[in-house]
């Protein structure tokens, strides 16, 4: 027993990227259904440092890079869906959490002096702003700092709280499904190398050995795979060998203590890459958790965890003498971050969209882009004359899971690690 449904087009992967352009599917009057397996919001959105870049950290070579460039706008974008003020497809998100209105660079000693300049440079005008110390945030307000801080046109978000406005009122158009091969969902392709439908079977009306569930195929004019990592996969599944996936992993390090004041800053270093990027959330107890990213959690990925908790321990003392992380409590974190294969694993300089039969395949590549991506993909849908089609002929499937918000990445990695 089956039945089809018509949407005009299936987004594959709940994360930051899948969410924004499902959310903005649905107001532009699209038949649109989001598939998941595992939580929305989960993977390498919960996983980042919630940072909506704006490219700064792209010119510490003292120039402009396409990389700066290209995601330049995207901070402006992005306070205007939080202020409720988007443009007319873009999400609401004034129920989202901001944890900073900025976030900051900071030059330990001397090093930042040959960046001056550039950084008060017409060309950055707008987005770096130095600061008098009497401007500087808490964290930078001690005796012991003696260098210089940046304000970024960069807001800091609590990223859970952005899924669930990203998802508010749409839950019943989204599906959690399981691509194993024991799962209730299976991508069919035809003999012309199309997407045909993705077959789901509903298993809780499975009443004798025979019946294999009720099953629906969800048709759809096009198919975008958003699923971040898990979009490898599927690729293999559909038998496409272009475009190709890479990886580039990073192991973060999360600490969770006592000290009241929060930090949001990339600090200089002597490479193009910030020497630590450190943002701060807050747990279920009040504390903070300082994430810890950047060059050490580039060069931490092929240390053993314990080692890099030490390299973290001497430069987080090096840098801020001033606070006490005696009692803290130590933990890393693995992230792949997902992305179109490049030359020599670069990174790529904006978000990736490519259509392959009936399918549009994305990397976001940032957080930040993904308002970038979702634009990319209606142009290319409205290039394909692919318009909202009637609402009346739509019925969102039932019978199956919803999936849910993940929670936040710090949530109990610290059980088990107890350090002085």
């Amino acid at each position: 027993m089956s039945h089809t449904v018509e949407a005009d087009v299936v987004v594959i992967g709940g994360g930051i990227a899948g969410l924004w352009l499902f959310r903005t599917l649905n107001t532009l009057g699209y038949r649109a259904l989001l598939l998941e397996q595992n939580a929305l919001g989960g993977g390498q959105t919960i996983k980042s440092q919630g940072i909506v870049h704006g490219g700064t950290k792209y010119t510490l070579t003292g120039q402009l890079t396409n990389a700066s460039q290209a995601i330049a706008g995207m901070p402006e974008r992005w306070r205007n869906a939080l202020a409720g003020k988007g443009g007319e497809a873009d999400p609401d998100l004034r129920s989202a959490r901001i944890l900073s209105e900025y976030h900051y660079l900071w030059s330990p000693g001397d090093i930042g002096s040959r960046m001056t300049s550039f950084f008060a440079s017409k060309a950055l005008r707008g987005r770096v702003d130095a600061l008098t110390r009497e401007q500087f945030p808490a964290i930078f307000k001690h005796d012991g700092f003696r260098g210089k801080v940046y304000q970024l046109n960069e807001i800091v978000l609590d990223i859970a709280t952005v899924t669930e406005a990203l998802v508010n009122g749409l839950e019943d158009k989204t599906i959690k499904v399981d691509w194993s091969e024991q799962g209730n969902a299976r991508l069919l392709t035809d003999a012309q190398g199309e997407i045909d439908a993705v077959e789901l079977v509903d298993t809780s009306l499975n009443t004798s050995p025979n019946n294999n569930g009720h099953k629906t195929l969800l048709k759809a004019k096009r198919f975008v795979l958003a699923a971040g990592e898990g979009t490898e996969a599927l690729l293999n599944t559909w038998g496409i060998i272009d475009p190709k996936m890479q990886v580039r992993p990073l192991q973060m390090v999360m600490v969770r203590h006592e000290h009241p004041e929060p930090i949001f800053a990339h600090c200089l270093g002597t490479t193009p890459l910030p020497r630590i990027t450190i943002t701060s959330h807050p747990d279920k107890d009040g504390k903070w958790v300082w994430y810890l990213g950047g060059g050490i959690a580039e060069d931490g990925v092929k240390q053993s965890a314990e080692v890099l908790i030490a390299t973290a321990k001497k430069e987080l003392k090096a840098l801020l003498p001033w606070v006490d992380l005696s009692r803290a409590q130590w933990d890393t974190l693995r992230v792949n971050r997902a992305e179109p294969k490049q030359s020599r694993l670069l990174r790529p300089d904006a978000a990736f969209c490519q259509p392959v039969a009936n399918a549009i395949v994305t990397w976001p590549t940032k957080l930040a882009l993904a308002p970038n991506l979702s634009d990319e993909v209606i142009r290319l849908l409205q290039e394909d004359d692919i318009r909202p089609a009637d609402e009346g002929s739509f019925s969102v499937p039932e019978g199956f899971s919803r999936p849910e918000i993940c929670p936040n990445f710090w949530q109990g990695h610290f059980e088990q690690r107890k350090t002085s």
